[in-house]
């Protein structure tokens, strides 16, 4: 479906797939809208008007020092930031460190130094003394005030414990810039993601280490920006129109009326559907992220339907889109609840559920991890699951914000084609989705029933 990017015909024809499932196993109904050119009886979705930002030609990264030339190729070397605006400009790149302006805090990387017109690099994160949120929109924000003309942005040779346990790796990403709000919102600065080794290389001609610089950084908040010897220029066509966001919701109602004493409550059980579409002749198919968890949530859904079970709480089952843009989708449901959130038990989340090393990694957020455990030995697997608290990002990030409970399922290891168009389904293995989607009904279950 054209990597099913979020507000086009691909991401319609995605969710109408998925109401179709929903409908056939005999899912109740949970939105307040039908999807166009279907049945008003059955309506599934909730939807926002969003912008969509597509790369529509081919896309050149050229750098050069001196006389000489940087290869750069497309996928390996370099991907551009997916709702970047049309951009030809050739411009001297100039290294911010993190790319990171707080003064108030004592860690400014633009003090003192002169970046209009020019391009910034910058690392991915923050590093670990910084005790300010450094997110990569405030990060493109800054640079444009700045006087930027566009970015690049890498992961760091020196990962965090985070980065690590996830399996992130130094290839460029694809991604999208910022949030992408009403059809009103401002375009972005033009960027690029690069390489680590591209990186190391940027650095290297002018005799700079970026493992040194990184390791600087991480020790003191004394900054290590620098201009380069290096010139890049950036060339590409995009289009940013208005789209329609649509979650797919369908509902498992619970066992009987809800006593005096146990009022009607609900346990979500979500995935993202949405992935990155296709840009510019490059297809991101987005099998491990997030055709994964959309294919456990609908076994999931199969299971307990054609069992005939019926849990003490309601079961919603919630296809959000909008994930790669700033959970969008996931905020839609969080600002206009069809089930109320204070009487939400938890919200169970599937992401990135394909691949990796044969253990699951579990995320756990206002309920005991003896919960995650016993599901583990429900599950006939209790020695194969890596229990962690909160994780930083997801779907499940806006429920954990308004109050709700939280668990977030991965498969565990290197997810190494996470956000590149190397994320193919023959990646993904089959026994991993049996595990991951034997452990979510039984947690499901578990937190469905507990008194």
């Amino acid at each position: 479906m054209n990597g099913r990017l979020t507000g086009t015909s691909d991401d319609l024809e995605s969710g109408r797939l998925v109401a179709d499932r929903f409908q056939m196993l005999g899912l109740h109904s949970a939105g307040t809208e039908s999807l166009p050119g279907g049945s008003p009886a059955h309506p599934w979705t909730m939807t926002m008007e969003v912008n969509v930002g597509q790369i529509t030609s081919e896309t050149g990264l050229e750098l050069t020092v001196g006389n000489g030339l940087i290869p750069a190729q497309l996928g390996t070397d370099y991907l551009p930031v997916l709702d970047s605006p049309s951009v030809k400009i050739a411009a001297p790149i100039v290294f911010v460190g993190y790319g990171i302006s707080d003064s108030g805090r004592g860690f400014d990387e633009y003090a003192g130094l002169d970046v209009r017109n020019r391009i910034v690099l910058f690392l991915r994160g923050k590093p670990a003394h910084y005790p300010g949120v450094a997110s990569q929109e405030d990060k493109v924000r800054t640079a444009r005030q700045m006087g930027a003309v566009a970015y690049l942005t890498v992961t760091g040779p020196i990962l965090s414990a985070y980065e690590a346990r996830r399996g992130v790796s130094g290839a460029p990403m694809g991604s999208f810039g910022s949030p992408q709000g009403s059809t009103g919102s401002e375009p972005q600065l033009a960027g690029c993601w690069i390489s680590t080794s591209l990186a190391e290389k940027i650095l290297e001609a002018g005799d700079l280490s970026l493992r040194d610089l990184q390791e600087r950084l991480n020790r003191t908040p004394a900054p290590q920006s620098r201009a380069t010897d290096v010139i890049a220029r950036l060339a590409w066509t995009s289009t940013r129109d208005a789209g329609t966001l649509r979650n797919i919701l369908g509902l498992v109602p619970a066992a009987g009326p809800p006593a005096p004493s146990f009022p009607e409550q609900t346990v979500i059980i979500g995935a993202h559907r949405d992935h990155l579409g296709r840009h510019g002749g490059t297809l991101f198919p987005g099998a491990d992220d997030n055709a994964s968890g959309t294919a456990i949530l609908l076994e999931v859904a199969r299971a307990l339907t054609q069992a005939g079970l019926r849990a003490k709480r309601a079961l919603l089952f919630v296809s959000f889109s909008g994930e790669e843009q700033g959970l969008l989708g996931s905020r839609l449901y969080t600002s206009r609840p069809p089930r109320p959130l204070a009487a939400t038990a938890a919200m169970i989340n599937v992401d990135h559920a394909g691949v990796g090393n044969g253990r699951l990694t579990v995320g756990v957020s206002g309920i005991e991890k003896s919960v995650a455990e016993e599901a583990g030995r429900l599950a006939g697997f209790p020695d194969r699951l890596d229990l962690f608290g909160y994780f930083p990002g997801g779907d499940h990030v806006p429920f954990k914000e308004a109050g709700v409970p939280t668990i977030t399922v991965v498969s565990s290891g290197r997810h190494p084609d996470f956000h590149q168009p190397t994320d193919t389904p023959d990646k993904v293995k089959p026994e991993i989705l049996e595990m991951v989607a034997r452990y979510v009904l039984a947690v499901a279950w578990q937190v469905a029933n507990a008194p």
